[in-house]
């Protein structure tokens, strides 16, 4: 379906403010493959909010690269004006849709930068173009990436890997060097999370995290990558759901006037879309009306918002503030302005003028579905190399003559995607002789002790860490160590494979023998797997 995206001033007021919501949705085909019913309606809900609400937006999770492709066209069939597509993909399409490219977590690129950053640049930049290339292959248009958060706190839960460093200097060199790659196609990119963070001990999803810094060092040290995304033309800056007392004591960041244009509008000069993190996120939702929290962020200063619970309730809420007088007519208007001249990049329109005050523009069809331009040789090569680059290994872990055991500890085997009956981490081990397999995650008994002392065999233990958005990793971490030392005190231990962390390889790697084999990998997923035990446990 070709669209013609009209001028926002033909719209009635309350499709102007539902242009300003993006809602979730399912990134399968069908109802009963939904996952997530509290956030992701049913198809009628759905399109309803887009064809008959005018809602701007859409962010997708699940399925597949091919699936998503269909759901792309079908849901800009159902639209009104035409869509933003977005989508979560801090690691590659692939993070999130099976069949794309899925690179390592940007924090890989940081440890490149170490001892190479004129390569790990060149990664990144790599990363952010084969990112926004797959995107628009299935119809995406819209990267919620990069993550611009210095992560100065190894106890962060939410941001940790997904950080591009630890340093103000490497997150701004690889977050800038993401966004020009990105460029090399027509899609949007996101600065997040303003005003930085990268310094927290709380989860946003699951409560409201508060930032004792003053203003002062905000400005040296958590600013600075925003403005070097903003020097890179970024096209939009997610804000974070922290309280920071020293700028407002009442309101999160999200909700604060004095932060989102006072801070990110006025004094670092953004004129992109300003988009508020998940307003389902605890920090806000547990804090907040649904319909107040819209209000709020349309009056601190937020063009588009993201994944509000109630969006007709929103939408209402919002033109009833505009006609109370609470929000200004000019407020909406230059919102609008902002999210007109993102769709305008995004579906190539050509303006032309028409009088003074109104112009129509011309648009061409949608790129087609392309998934020829997934997982590409060269993309794949990418995300290995960054993989290799940033791995560690030590020693070789020996081949098992008997019985011998293998065991994974995960977070949460449900939902764990990258671990199949074929999948490397399983597979190679069984090769050399590690036969009996061990599946572990923190829904599991925790008995490794009694299970060492009765069922003695050589061991290798692979453990899959990294900081999780909606659950924090510190008993998974407990559980980790549990069989760590009860593998070791029996001494069964015959390596160590950490996926995710460096943080808890850190916290292992004092404990371990000089002697004993280990390996560390950014990556978690199959390719991830395959460096990482092709190193250790290299064929005979």
């Amino acid at each position: 379906m070709t669209h013609v995206l009209p001028d926002f001033q033909d719209l009635t007021l309350a499709e102007q403010v539902a242009q300003m919501l993006v809602v979730r949705a399912s990134g399968h085909l069908f109802d009963h493959q939904i996952l997530y019913p509290t956030w992701e309606p049913q198809a009628d809900t759905l399109r309803h909010y887009l064809q008959d609400l005018a809602v701007g937006g859409v962010i997708v999770l699940g399925g597949s690269a091919a699936e998503i492709a269909l759901r792309s066209q079908q849901l800009q069939d159902w639209a009104k004006v035409p869509l933003f597509m977005a989508a979560d993909i801090e690691e590659g399409v692939g993070q999130r849709f099976s069949g794309a490219t899925w690179f390592a977590p940007p924090m890989a690129l940081a440890a490149i930068a170490q001892t190479d950053p004129n390569t790990a640049t060149h990664l990144a930049t790599e990363m952010g173009a084969y990112t926004a290339q797959e995107a628009l292959a299935i119809g995406l248009n819209w990267v919620l990436a990069p993550i611009t958060d210095v992560n100065n706190n190894p106890q962060n839960p939410v941001i940790n890997v997904r950080a591009f460093g630890e340093t103000l200097e490497v997150v701004s060199q690889l977050a800038t060097a993401f966004i020009e790659g990105a460029q090399q196609h027509p899609v949007l990119t996101t600065a997040k999370h303003f005003p930085g963070h990268g310094d927290t001990a709380t989860d946003s999803h699951l409560d409201l995290p508060v930032i004792p810094h003053a203003l002062e060092r905000l400005q040296s040290l958590e600013y600075l990558p925003f403005k070097a995304a903003i020097s890179a033309g970024v096209d939009s800056v997610m804000s974070a759901h922290l309280l920071i007392p020293d700028l407002d004591e009442t309101y999160p960041a999200t909700l604060s006037p004095r932060i989102l244009t006072g801070e990110l509008r006025e004094a670092l000069g953004f004129d992109g879309i300003i988009v508020t993190d998940a307003l389902v996120m605890g920090a806000i939702a547990d804090r907040y009306g649904a319909n107040e929290a819209a209000v709020l962020a349309v009056e601190a200063g937020a063009d588009v918002l993201m994944m509000p619970l109630d969006p007709f309730g929103a939408i209402q809420a919002i033109c009833e503030a505009i006609e109370s007088g609470r929000i200004s007519a000019d407020r909406i208007q230059a919102s609008l302005e902002r999210i007109w001249r993102a769709k305008q990049k995004i579906f190539t329109l050509e303006v032309a003028e028409k009088g003074t005050h109104h112009h129509d523009w011309e648009q061409r069809p949608p790129a087609p579905i392309q998934l020829d331009k997934l997982a590409q040789p060269a993309a794949q090569q990418a995300a290995a190399k960054i993989l290799e680059k940033s791995s560690q290994f030590r020693g070789v872990i020996a081949a098992a003559e008997g019985f011998a055991r293998n065991v994974i500890v995960v977070d949460d085997l449900i939902g764990c995607d990258f671990l199949n009956r074929k999948a490397p981490a399983i597979t190679i081990p069984q090769l050399h002789g590690y036969q009996t397999l061990y599946l572990v995650d923190r829904h599991s008994p925790s008995q490794p002790y009694d299970l060492v002392q009765t069922n003695p065999e050589p061991t290798i233990l692979q453990l899959f860490i990294r900081g999780n958005p909606f659950r924090g990793s510190a008993g998974l971490s407990q559980l980790a160590k549990d069989w760590f030392d009860a593998l070791l005190q029996a001494g069964q231990l015959r390596g160590l494979v950490i996926y995710g962390s460096p943080y808890t390889l850190e916290m292992f790697l004092p404990l371990l023998p000089s002697e004993m084999p280990y390996g560390f990998s950014y990556g978690q997923m199959p390719m991830a797997q395959a460096i990482a035990l092709q190193s250790l446990m290299p064929n005979p």
